[in-house]
């Protein structure tokens, strides 16, 4: 008789199938088979919370067809995810097939190819207990802060809402931006930037930094003007030069929050996207004569753990494919900075770094292709050398006048041969060099440039940013980051205005009405101490049911309390510029399945709708005769397409620049991030950019 293996997905039984020959059948269960009921609560709070599961609807016939391979099998091996939901659905599979401890193991393997999946075979265990509980713990604390504040807000705010532990958070990190951004007041602030050339006619650039010793603080134009005037007066020498190398260290290996981040900068990937395609890549993918090979290890983790293997392998890479020079003497280690980080396991990594991206181009579709070399670049960079930059900081001074001049100059790539790690908001370092500085040589003043600034308001999130933040403060965990993206979009409580998260009215008033009556539920450091808890319950040093119990007391007397003394809110109506056609009255804006739309208020006399459309001022470019409007995706992010659609079909991510190209007159659109945002011409060919700055905000 064979042995069955259960894993969760057939393109994950594809793929072990053909590493364990004719011994073994592998079967897919389609992920959990059991869940709580959607229709009750499901939790028998008088019976140490003792959760209801239910076979979730149209797992019945894969449970039999489980049953009936199992009756085939001299033993089962239940080779679910390497986490906590993993041993949950394993539990959940060994319960609902009725199996006898005798009769099942546990195998858990954190990449899956030949060696891993073999490994784990001759290394079975029990299921562990402690991490089903942490994960059941989750799911009915999830399941009481669910069931009983979702129809708190269908009462007192309207239906259909919904709130959550970690998702209302989320709401409220947005929220809170939100409103640092309105209550934000610019201050005035000038740079006093001057050019000088030395006695050989080279010319640099240097900053003011200090007028007698002091730091300068110019806030207004009178000040920069009198300062302008003042400094033309002076003869100038360089005066300390100080030289000195500077190394840049590699980001560590991808953790799922990282990875997120980074193919949102890189790539414009949604964090749902990216875990979408990192699956694909981790179950295993068809490489021509190679048959399915799993690319990457485990893509939900914490930990930046590598394995002593992965990085042997990865040193000869880049000693064969970049030179010794790069490698340093021992292969780094990286500590997880992450509080309740499950070391056990591994940051993601390809499984086999000698498979460079070049040579799997052709078995990948594009996005798997570019979330393949993010990772395997990544990883490699992470196993370099420093970057290596010769700094020189020289002072220029003329009287009481100091200004700084700093070059930068990379000396030795290292790890930035191969990768460079993005960053949010901010400016890529620049390299530049200053000529040969001679301390207390003569240079002589070129000009002098003040520039007005303004202090800015701090961005808002974006997807990436905003799984940054929650990681940061220890809020919800790898596998939660991407789904709670998505709900509080689907909910309309945010939404992505130009990549950036926007709360809606809806989930202003919604936050205001938690952080007023359930102030615990949704602060950020309860929120944190409950994930603790819940690694220790993995861990085994805490009690699942005394957790649950401690948390469900308060809260559901707080629930009780605030049916009891809220008043309805009435969410105001919003009014919009649009008279309904059919009926006269000033159309208002709703929210829906979509996102905002116009509707009429003489509901359900006039049920007049219409979807927004916000006109760009630009001609479309493909069909020269229909206009560029502003539209929403189903999954709550804007685009730019023709208003003729679909006889056009003309669409862009980018927003439409109202001049057109100055070169060949075709519609430019705006890219980069806040402050290096640029101009590019969509017409192929033309090449035409220039900085938005240098052109002016005229959109």
């Amino acid at each position: 008789m064979k042995t069955l293996v259960i894993v969760e997905s057939p393109a994950k039984a594809k793929t072990i199938e053909k590493y364990l020959g004719k011994k073994f059948m592998v079967k897919a269960s389609m992920g959990h088979v059991v869940d709580l009921p959607k229709s009750q609560f499901g939790v028998d709070v008088e019976n140490d919370f003792k959760p209801k599961y239910i076979t979730i609807r149209g797992k019945g016939k894969i449970i039999q067809e489980l049953k009936d391979s199992v009756k085939k099998a001299e033993n089962v091996l239940l080779a679910t995810d390497p986490d906590r939901e993993g041993e949950a659905i394993s539990w959940h599979l060994a319960n609902s097939l009725a199996l006898k401890p005798t009769q099942f193991k546990r195998i858990e393997f954190n990449e899956i190819t030949k060696k891993a999946v073999e490994s784990s075979i001759k290394n079975p265990r029990k299921i562990d207990l402690d991490r089903v509980n942490a994960q059941q713990a989750r799911r009915i604390l999830d399941r009481i802060v669910g069931y009983q504040l979702s129809p708190f807000l269908w009462k007192k705010v309207r239906r259909g809402l919904s709130a959550g532990r970690v998702q209302s958070v989320a709401v409220r990190l947005v929220c809170e931006r939100e409103k640092e951004i309105v209550e934000f007041k610019p201050e005035e602030y000038w740079s006093i930037i001057a050019d000088f050339s030395t006695a050989k006619k080279e010319k640099f650039t240097a900053k003011l930094a200090t007028v007698g010793k002091k730091k300068i603080n110019v806030t207004n134009t009178a000040e920069a003007k009198q300062l302008e005037a003042a400094i033309k007066t002076k003869q100038y020498a360089v005066g300390e030069v100080k030289k000195k190398e500077r190394l840049r260290f590699p980001a560590p290996p991808f953790t799922t929050s990282s990875l997120q981040q980074e193919a949102a900068r890189k790539h414009g990937f949604g964090p749902r996207k990216t875990m979408i395609i990192a699956q694909q890549l981790y179950e295993g993918l068809e490489l021509g004569e190679n048959g399915i090979e799993g690319l990457i290890s485990y893509m939900r983790t914490d930990s930046v753990r590598v394995a002593e293997e992965a990085q042997t392998l990865a040193r000869e890479v880049i000693e064969e494919r970049y030179g010794k020079n790069f490698l340093p003497d021992a292969a780094p280690i990286y500590k997880t900075k992450t509080a309740g980080a499950q070391e056990a396991h591994e940051a993601i990594r390809p499984t086999n770094v000698s498979r460079n991206p070049e040579s799997l181009k052709t078995f990948l579709n594009k996005d798997q292709y570019r979330l393949y070399q993010l990772i395997w670049s990544r990883f490699i960079a992470s196993q370099m050398k420093p970057a290596i930059f010769d700094t020189v900081a020289a002072d220029i001074q003329g009287g009481e006048f100091v200004f700084r001049a700093n070059g930068n100059i990379l000396k030795f790539p290292g790890f930035l041969g191969v990768y460079q790690e993005g960053k949010d908001d901010e400016i890529p370092e620049e390299e530049t060099q200053l000529p040969e500085l001679i301390e207390g040589s003569a240079v002589k003043l070129l000009k002098v440039d003040p520039k007005q600034h303004f202090t800015q308001p701090p961005p808002r999130y974006t997807e990436a940013t905003l799984i940054k933040m929650l990681e940061e403060k220890g809020i919800g965990r790898p596998s939660t980051y991407a789904p709670t993206i998505d709900t509080i979009l689907k909910r309309n409580y945010v939404l992505v205005e130009e990549k950036r998260l926007k709360p809606t009215d809806l989930g202003q008033i919604v936050v205001d009405l938690l952080v007023q009556k359930f102030s615990k539920v949704i602060d950020y450091d309860f929120t944190a101490e409950m994930e603790e808890k819940l690694d220790k319950i993995a861990e085994g040093d805490m009690d699942w049911v005394k957790v649950v119990a401690e948390f469900y007391q308060p809260f559901n007397q707080e629930v009780q309390t605030a049916f009891e003394n809220v008043e309805r809110l009435e969410i105001p109506q919003e009014e919009s510029t649009v008279i309904c056609e059919k009926c006269g009255r000033t159309m208002i804006y709703k929210y829906g399945r979509f996102g905002k739309f116009l509707a009429c208020p003489g509901y359900p006399e006039c049920k007049n709708t219409k979807a927004i459309r916000k006109e760009m001022g630009v001609k479309c470019p493909k069909c020269e005769t229909g206009e560029i409007i502003e539209r929403k995706s189903k999954k709550g992010r804007f685009f730019y397409g023709c208003n003729q659609y679909p006889n056009c079909d003309f669409v862009s991510w980018e927003r439409p620049y109202k001049t057109p190209c100055p070169n060949c007159g075709t519609m430019c659109v705006v890219k980069g991030g806040k402050q290096n945002k640029e101009i590019i011409c969509l017409k192929e060919g033309c090449g035409y950019t220039a900085k938005l700055e240098e052109q002016g905000e005229n959109d």
